[in-house]
């Protein structure tokens, strides 16, 4: 998302058009610097996006994430410039600017190593990963409804827990999110869980502590955003509302493995109130595991140092 204010502070009167699946546009509506997003989904063929991309007359495409599908339209649609990395044997037929972009073993953040894309255009990399959260541009922040406004108690610090990542991350487990939330006072916090219908099951143990409120299989998308939003820090590992609560600025606290590739290194939330945990020792005992006891030792106690600390 930073790309679109990155080259947007480049070329101010350009304008961004946003590829992506259904399921990214409440996420990318958010960024002030999007003109208009396109949804992938709507096209069946190359046919279709190729019309689709002649109408819109685009004079650069930027292939962040390699689609075949996408990079053939791009090219029958004859855009001038078309960039993608040299990794992707379909780019070597498809884009006439290809970038040497290896992500595998990079000790660059994927916000950086994103931005490697926009050497043809003549913008540098941003290493410092603060600065890059200048251009999420997350403004366009949708209204909560009234029935989720009325759980957010404004007395308390309200701090969403978002305990599962549906394979994305290794997690911390629920025995170890139960004991943070007992060591939470309750006088002093308010502890919403969130996640999918299916999680509910999961982390029955979880939601029946005495101070918890059940968000699981409650809000879509954009619901998600908008209580995140209005709330003060989000716990989770490298999930997507980990990195939302980030770019909207909130006490995002991210728990990590220290496992290649997906270490913080590459992974951690970018936000002025963002930070994250990971134990400072090597990880390759757990990388063949589905039990990552590198993150299971992590602390509850560490945790709310973070918070506390935030505050």
């Amino acid at each position: 998302m930073p790309l679109a204010g990155i080259i947007k502070n480049h070329f101010p009167n350009c304008k961004i058009i946003f590829i992506g699946r259904t399921y990214t546009e409440p996420i990318v509506l958010l960024s002030k610097f999007v003109d208009r997003f396109l949804n992938a989904d709507d096209y069946s063929n190359v046919t279709g996006l190729t019309q689709e991309f002649q109408k819109i007359k685009a004079g650069v495409i930027l292939h962040v994430f390699p689609n075949e599908q996408i990079a053939k339209a791009a090219k029958k649609a004859k855009i001038n410039l078309r960039i993608g990395t040299r990794n992707r044997l379909f780019h070597l037929f498809t884009c006439n600017q290809l970038v040497k972009l290896s992500r595998k073993n990079s000790n660059f953040h994927e916000a950086v190593l994103n931005q490697f894309l926009l050497k043809p255009l003549n913008i540098e990399p941003l290493f410092n990963i603060k600065s890059i959260s200048e251009f999420y541009g997350f403004s366009n922040i949708p209204q909560l409804s009234e029935n989720f406004k009325s759980l957010i108690l404004k007395n308390k610090t309200t701090v969403v827990i978002h305990p599962k990542s549906k394979g994305s991350a290794r997690e911390w487990g629920i025995e170890n999110f139960k004991n943070l939330i007992s060591k939470l006072p309750s006088n002093q916090y308010a502890i919403y869980v969130t996640g999918t219908k299916e999680d509910e099951n999961f982390l029955s143990d979880l939601l029946q502590q005495n101070n918890v409120i059940n968000l699981c299989g409650k809000m879509n998308l954009t619901e998600l955003i908008a209580f995140i939003a209005q709330a003060d820090v989000l716990i989770a590992a490298s999930t997507g509302p980990l990195h939302i609560a980030a770019a909207l600025g909130k006490r995002a606290i991210g728990i990590y493995a220290p496992m290649r590739p997906i270490f913080p290194t590459r992974w951690a939330p970018i936000g002025e109130k963002a930070g994250y945990i990971v134990l400072n020792k090597q990880c390759n005992a757990c990388r063949k595991s589905l039990i990552c006891n590198c993150i299971l030792n992590i602390t509850p106690e560490q945790i709310i140092s973070l918070i506390e600390n935030n505050g």
